[in-house]
């Protein structure tokens, strides 16, 4: 997918029906406003965009952790460790406020979510695998603001 192509898929949003790319377009998504709220200088916005971003990352944490997450263990243990250390780079913006600390979340979260926008599913893919796709639970960032 070409930049311009992302560009519109997050702007107009995930496919309905695709969790991989629903996470993806969450995860642009709480980049997007963490960039935002760190170029503005709004520390209460940007706190409050790192805290989505966090609520965000702790369901990624939680679906991770489920006995019956469909990921390869290898896989799975990576973005598990990932998470943690999103959760450490968090605390410790929330520690001091510091802007620059949320550089790496940004970061973090464009290269993830520009993988799973490039990344086509296997053509192999069986049927117990595409069924555990289709029951993977939709993140809407709206429902995580609060």
């Amino acid at each position: 997918m070409d930049k311009s192509q992302q560009m519109k898929s997050y702007q107009q949003g995930p496919t309905e029906g695709n969790p991989r790319q629903t996470e993806a377009w969450a995860l642009s998504q709480a980049a997007l406003k963490m960039t935002h709220a760190r170029d503005g200088g709004d520390m209460e916005e940007l706190a409050s965009a790192v805290r989505l971003n966090w609520r965000l990352w702790t369901i990624f944490q939680s679906d991770l952790l489920a006995q019956d997450c469909p990921l390869p263990d290898d896989i799975r243990g990576n973005v598990i460790s990932l998470a943690a250390f999103v959760d450490k780079q968090t605390l410790a913006f929330m520690g001091d406020k510091d802007a620059q600390k949320v550089d790496v979340l940004i970061n973090i979260n464009r290269e993830i979510a520009m993988g799973m926008y490039q990344q086509p599913q296997s053509e192999t893919t069986t049927q117990q695998d595409a069924e555990a796709q289709d029951e993977a639970p939709t993140i809407n960032l709206a429902d995580l603001e609060a």
